[in-house]
Protein backbone atom coordinates (compact mmCIF):
# COMPACT_ATOMS: atom_id res chain seq x y z
CA UNK A 1 0.00 0.00 0.00
CA UNK A 2 1.33 3.44 -0.89
CA UNK A 3 1.87 6.08 1.74
CA UNK A 4 -0.38 9.10 1.48
CA UNK A 5 1.19 11.95 -0.45
CA UNK A 6 3.45 9.75 -2.60
CA UNK A 7 4.15 10.90 -6.14
CA UNK A 8 6.62 9.91 -8.85
CA UNK A 9 9.40 12.40 -9.47
CA UNK A 10 12.88 12.67 -10.94
CA UNK A 11 14.31 11.35 -14.16
CA UNK A 12 17.13 9.15 -15.34
CA UNK A 13 18.47 7.81 -18.61
CA UNK A 14 18.34 4.09 -19.32
CA UNK A 15 19.57 1.78 -22.07
CA UNK A 16 17.27 -0.60 -23.88
CA UNK A 17 18.73 -4.07 -24.43
CA UNK A 18 18.32 -6.24 -27.53
CA UNK A 19 15.17 -7.82 -26.05
CA UNK A 20 13.47 -4.44 -25.54
CA UNK A 21 14.05 -4.25 -21.77
CA UNK A 22 15.31 -1.46 -19.54
CA UNK A 23 16.00 -1.21 -15.81
CA UNK A 24 13.38 0.79 -13.94
CA UNK A 25 14.96 2.88 -11.15
CA UNK A 26 14.51 1.28 -7.75
CA UNK A 27 12.69 4.21 -6.12
CA UNK A 28 10.13 4.15 -8.95
CA UNK A 29 9.68 0.38 -8.58
CA UNK A 30 8.88 0.90 -4.90
CA UNK A 31 6.25 3.47 -5.88
CA UNK A 32 4.48 0.91 -8.05
CA UNK A 33 4.03 -1.62 -5.25
CA UNK A 34 0.40 -2.15 -4.30
CA UNK A 35 -0.91 -4.96 -2.11
CA UNK A 36 2.65 -6.29 -1.79
CA UNK A 37 3.13 -6.73 -5.54
CA UNK A 38 4.98 -4.66 -8.13
CA UNK A 39 2.56 -5.12 -11.01
CA UNK A 40 1.59 -2.25 -13.28
CA UNK A 41 0.23 -1.27 -16.68
CA UNK A 42 2.30 0.06 -19.57
CA UNK A 43 0.70 1.93 -22.46
CA UNK A 44 0.58 5.08 -24.54
CA UNK A 45 0.95 8.38 -22.71
CA UNK A 46 0.34 11.96 -23.73
CA UNK A 47 2.57 13.90 -26.09
CA UNK A 48 4.51 11.05 -27.66
CA UNK A 49 5.67 9.01 -24.66
CA UNK A 50 4.77 5.73 -23.03
CA UNK A 51 3.37 5.67 -19.51
CA UNK A 52 3.56 3.24 -16.63
CA UNK A 53 0.44 3.40 -14.47
CA UNK A 54 -0.23 1.77 -11.12
CA UNK A 55 -3.07 -0.72 -11.34
CA UNK A 56 -5.18 1.48 -9.03
CA UNK A 57 -4.71 4.46 -11.38
CA UNK A 58 -5.80 2.39 -14.40
CA UNK A 59 -8.86 1.27 -12.41
CA UNK A 60 -9.82 4.95 -11.91
CA UNK A 61 -9.22 5.73 -15.59
CA UNK A 62 -11.40 2.81 -16.66
CA UNK A 63 -14.15 3.86 -14.27
CA UNK A 64 -14.21 7.39 -15.74
CA UNK A 65 -13.94 6.25 -19.37
CA UNK A 66 -16.70 3.64 -19.04
CA UNK A 67 -19.16 6.48 -18.64
CA UNK A 68 -18.16 7.74 -22.10
CA UNK A 69 -17.56 4.46 -23.91
CA UNK A 70 -20.47 4.94 -26.30
CA UNK A 71 -19.63 8.53 -27.30
CA UNK A 72 -18.57 8.41 -30.94
CA UNK A 73 -15.92 11.15 -30.71
CA UNK A 74 -13.88 9.04 -28.26
CA UNK A 75 -14.05 5.66 -30.02
CA UNK A 76 -10.77 5.93 -31.92
CA UNK A 77 -8.97 7.13 -28.80
CA UNK A 78 -10.44 4.34 -26.64
CA UNK A 79 -9.47 1.71 -29.21
CA UNK A 80 -5.89 2.95 -29.48
CA UNK A 81 -5.43 3.58 -25.76
CA UNK A 82 -6.88 0.34 -24.42
CA UNK A 83 -5.46 -1.88 -27.17
CA UNK A 84 -1.95 -0.71 -26.29
CA UNK A 85 -2.19 -1.33 -22.53
CA UNK A 86 -0.04 -4.19 -21.26
CA UNK A 87 -0.17 -5.52 -17.71
CA UNK A 88 3.37 -6.35 -16.67
CA UNK A 89 5.92 -6.39 -13.86
CA UNK A 90 9.67 -6.10 -13.33
CA UNK A 91 11.90 -9.15 -13.47
CA UNK A 92 14.24 -10.05 -10.57
CA UNK A 93 16.77 -7.32 -11.50
CA UNK A 94 14.17 -4.60 -12.13
CA UNK A 95 13.94 -4.84 -15.92
CA UNK A 96 10.73 -3.98 -17.74
CA UNK A 97 9.97 -5.36 -21.20
CA UNK A 98 8.54 -2.82 -23.65
CA UNK A 99 6.54 -4.56 -26.39
CA UNK A 100 7.82 -3.94 -29.94
CA UNK A 101 4.59 -2.22 -31.03
CA UNK A 102 4.93 0.38 -28.28
CA UNK A 103 8.64 0.94 -28.97
CA UNK A 104 7.78 1.49 -32.61
CA UNK A 105 4.79 3.75 -31.86
CA UNK A 106 6.97 6.39 -30.16
CA UNK A 107 10.17 5.82 -32.14
CA UNK A 108 12.12 4.41 -29.22
CA UNK A 109 15.72 3.59 -30.03
CA UNK A 110 18.50 2.36 -27.73
CA UNK A 111 18.10 5.02 -25.01
CA UNK A 112 15.15 6.37 -23.09
CA UNK A 113 14.48 8.76 -20.25
CA UNK A 114 12.40 7.50 -17.35
CA UNK A 115 10.55 10.47 -15.84
CA UNK A 116 8.40 10.42 -12.71
CA UNK A 117 5.32 12.59 -13.27
CA UNK A 118 2.95 12.61 -10.30
CA UNK A 119 0.78 9.47 -10.60
CA UNK A 120 2.61 7.87 -13.52
CA UNK A 121 6.06 7.20 -14.94
CA UNK A 122 6.71 8.45 -18.47
CA UNK A 123 9.12 6.78 -20.89
CA UNK A 124 10.52 9.09 -23.57
CA UNK A 125 12.95 8.56 -26.43
CA UNK A 126 16.06 10.27 -25.00
CA UNK A 127 16.45 12.66 -27.94
CA UNK A 128 12.80 13.79 -27.68
CA UNK A 129 13.02 14.34 -23.91
CA UNK A 130 16.31 16.23 -24.25
CA UNK A 131 14.87 18.43 -27.02
CA UNK A 132 11.69 19.19 -25.03
CA UNK A 133 13.73 20.04 -21.93
CA UNK A 134 16.09 22.26 -23.91
CA UNK A 135 13.18 24.13 -25.54
CA UNK A 136 11.52 24.61 -22.17
CA UNK A 137 14.68 25.90 -20.51
CA UNK A 138 15.51 28.19 -23.43
CA UNK A 139 12.27 29.99 -22.66
CA UNK A 140 10.20 29.07 -25.69
CA UNK A 141 7.47 27.82 -23.35
CA UNK A 142 8.87 28.20 -19.85
CA UNK A 143 7.32 31.45 -18.63
CA UNK A 144 3.79 30.61 -19.74
CA UNK A 145 4.04 27.04 -18.45
CA UNK A 146 5.27 28.15 -15.03
CA UNK A 147 2.59 30.83 -14.75
CA UNK A 148 -0.20 28.45 -15.72
CA UNK A 149 1.02 25.67 -13.43
CA UNK A 150 1.35 27.88 -10.37
CA UNK A 151 -2.02 29.48 -11.11
CA UNK A 152 -3.48 26.00 -10.75
CA UNK A 153 -2.07 25.78 -7.22
CA UNK A 154 -3.93 28.93 -6.24
CA UNK A 155 -7.18 27.61 -7.68
CA UNK A 156 -6.89 24.16 -6.13
CA UNK A 157 -6.14 25.51 -2.65
CA UNK A 158 -8.95 28.07 -2.57
CA UNK A 159 -12.62 27.27 -2.25
CA UNK A 160 -14.71 28.58 -5.15
CA UNK A 161 -16.93 31.44 -4.13
CA UNK A 162 -20.46 32.01 -5.34
CA UNK A 163 -19.20 34.93 -7.44
CA UNK A 164 -16.61 32.77 -9.24
CA UNK A 165 -18.02 31.45 -12.50
CA UNK A 166 -17.78 27.70 -12.95
CA UNK A 167 -15.16 26.54 -15.41
CA UNK A 168 -16.50 24.83 -18.50
CA UNK A 169 -16.04 21.08 -18.67
CA UNK A 170 -13.32 19.75 -20.97
CA UNK A 171 -15.22 17.18 -23.04
CA UNK A 172 -12.84 17.29 -26.01
CA UNK A 173 -10.10 15.47 -24.13
CA UNK A 174 -11.22 12.32 -22.31
CA UNK A 175 -8.03 12.37 -20.23
CA UNK A 176 -9.38 15.33 -18.25
CA UNK A 177 -10.98 13.92 -15.13
CA UNK A 178 -12.23 17.21 -13.76
CA UNK A 179 -11.95 20.79 -14.80
CA UNK A 180 -9.88 23.17 -12.70
CA UNK A 181 -10.59 26.85 -13.32
CA UNK A 182 -7.55 29.00 -14.08
CA UNK A 183 -7.55 32.76 -13.66
CA UNK A 184 -5.76 34.62 -16.41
Amino acid sequence: MLMSGFFFKGSSAAKIDEKGRFVLPQDMRYGLVEDGKCEFVLGLGLGGCLAIYRKSVIDKIVEKFQKMQHVAQYQKFFTLFFSTLHSTECDKVGRVMIPANLRSAIGLGKELVVAGVMDKIELWPKEVYDRNLRELIEGKELNGAIESAFALLNEVSSQPSSSTPAAPAAPQNPLYFESIPVKV
